[in-house]
């Protein structure tokens, strides 16, 4: 077996490695790595002319690497940019961020992030959503990933730089997006030296310069206001150290563009491929329709309401097991440490992965198939199933994030069936750390008192998810999912 330009596939010293082209992983991640698990087991390594990226997958190992903050250090940005550079501002939040610096920030930016902080956006969040499926019609063939993507920047937007100065907001949000993609797709030519994919870098150093002049803006609009608000900027203009210190204009910066970049895409993937797999298991569909018309009567979901919708929180949990929009990161050892058979002298990248440990059939029978009654008999260990990473640094915003998911899914499904366009090519695809549905998501409206159904679909999204064959259904099933 031989990876894709690539020459043998284990060393002669059995250490787990496959000799190959490093460009081999961001080319395919989830190829990538599926070999490489399949190949070694959960921790391998893929070596190109003495450089070597590793790879941990499991419980195992993903909680060595993820619960020693102080050995294994987060690099979320490979292209910082030179010193006093606005690259290297923006890049300067708590994805970056280790040690000291990372605790006093994370204490920090945690305030806006708390429960009672939250619960503050619910009203927006239910305003926001209304207004998009208050435009749809019953009949129209929808972009669902584009709907739910120009959806979450508005969202993200909003609780994060505020509602009063909307124009603004959508418009560094839109910028973020554009300077986020640029930096994955150059941050490989930090490992490599490849003119192909470092030729980008004054290009991302000028969209820095002009990202940051916007952030500035709000910034400044925000300190010079007489009453802050609830956003997220707000808060943490507002936020004070154990020594009373707060953030400065650079250090603002930085948290705000990581928190927005981490929160936008993320949501909205996890969003879109919810709705695609409830779309594509029309008895699951059906008992989650009755489940949320029974308590929730049309409305969108109170906080209150959200603890009396189990299913719900099953079907969620369940997507984001099986089509995890995070689906890898990465971190580095500061230091020598023993990671299983590898000596790991300092400087090397390993990557843990959500997509692929989600899929370990010891952990989840049946992987790829989208079961969401297995969670009422599981209740795996938290370096099992990561969907927002795990440890020390575990993603702040997770219960914002799960407060989105659980307000929007509701108010779409009880208005609108979907379903997705017969014949459609649904390709998914790792770009940026997240997974795309790369060809988008074709889906048809219909009035909710039309029967559930799926559709032949085609394309590489059955490489991720086993989806049963087209069937149609027109009422709840007497057991629910």
């Amino acid at each position: 077996m031989k990876m894709a330009g690539g020459d043998t596939l284990r060393s002669h010293d059995r250490l787990p490695i496959t000799r190959g082209r490093l460009l081999d992983f961001p080319d395919d991640p989830f190829a990538c790595m599926r070999r490489l698990q399949q190949l070694h087991g959960n921790i391998a390594a893929l070596e190109e002319e003495g450089q070597r990226l590793i790879f941990v997958f499991g419980p195992h190992y993903t909680q060595q690497v993820l619960s020693d903050s102080k050995t294994f250090h987060s690099r979320f940005f490979a292209l910082r940019g030179p010193k006093n550079s606005a690259q290297r501002r923006l890049t300067s939040g708590l994805l970056t961020m280790n040690g000291e610096e990372h605790k006093r920030h994370r204490r920090m930016v945690f305030e806006p992030f708390q429960k009672k902080s939250i619960e503050k956006y619910r009203d927006a969040l239910a305003d926001l959503v209304q207004q998009m499926i208050g435009e749809w019609k019953a009949g129209q063939l929808r972009n669902i990933f584009r709907d739910m993507t120009h959806y979450m920047l508005r969202v993200t937007s909003s609780i994060l730089f505020g509602f009063d100065l909307p124009d603004l907001a959508y418009t560094i949000g839109q910028m973020i997006e554009q300077w986020m993609g640029m930096n994955h797709e150059l941050g490989m030519g930090a490992f490599i030296s490849d003119p192909g994919i470092t030729q980008g870098y004054s290009g991302l150093l000028e969209m820095a310069e002009k990202l940051e002049d916007q952030i500035l803006a709000m910034i400044h609009h925000r300190r010079q206001s007489t009453n802050l608000g609830n956003d997220v900027l707000s808060l943490l203009i507002r936020a004070r150290d154990e020594s009373g210190t707060g953030m400065t204009d650079a250090e603002l910066i930085g948290q705000a563009a990581i928190l927005f970049g981490a929160a936008h895409l993320t949501t909205a993937n996890t969003l879109t491929w919810t709705l695609f797999l409830l779309a594509q298991h029309p008895e699951i569909g059906s008992a989650l329709f009755d489940e949320l018309t029974g308590v929730l009567k049309g409305e969108v979901p109170t906080l209150g309401q959200l603890e009396q919708l189990p299913l719900l929180d099953r079907v969620i949990k369940e997507s984001m097991r099986v089509l995890p929009a995070s689906s890898y990161s990465q971190r580095i050892n500061v230091m020598p440490v023993q990671l299983g058979p590898f000596h790991l002298s300092g400087a090397t990248p390993i990557i843990f992965s959500p997509l692929i440990s989600h899929r370990l059939p010891d952990q989840f029978p049946e992987p790829e198939h989208f079961l969401p009654e297995r969670w009422l008999s599981i209740a795996p260990s938290p370096y099992a199933y990561f969907p927002f990473a795990a440890g020390p640094r575990m993603c702040l915003g997770a219960t914002l994030a799960q407060m989105t998911l659980r307000i929007t899914v509701p108010a779409i499904w009880q208005r609108f069936r979907l379903t997705v366009s017969e014949g459609a090519s649904i390709q998914a695809q790792v770009r940026s750390t997240m997974l795309f549905p790369t060809s988008g998501m074709p889906m048809l409206l219909s009035a909710p008192s039309s029967s559930f159904s799926s559709s032949t679909v085609n394309g590489n999204i059955h490489e991720f998810v086993r989806l049963p064959q087209a069937i149609r259904s027109s009422s709840a099933p007497k057991r629910a999912a």
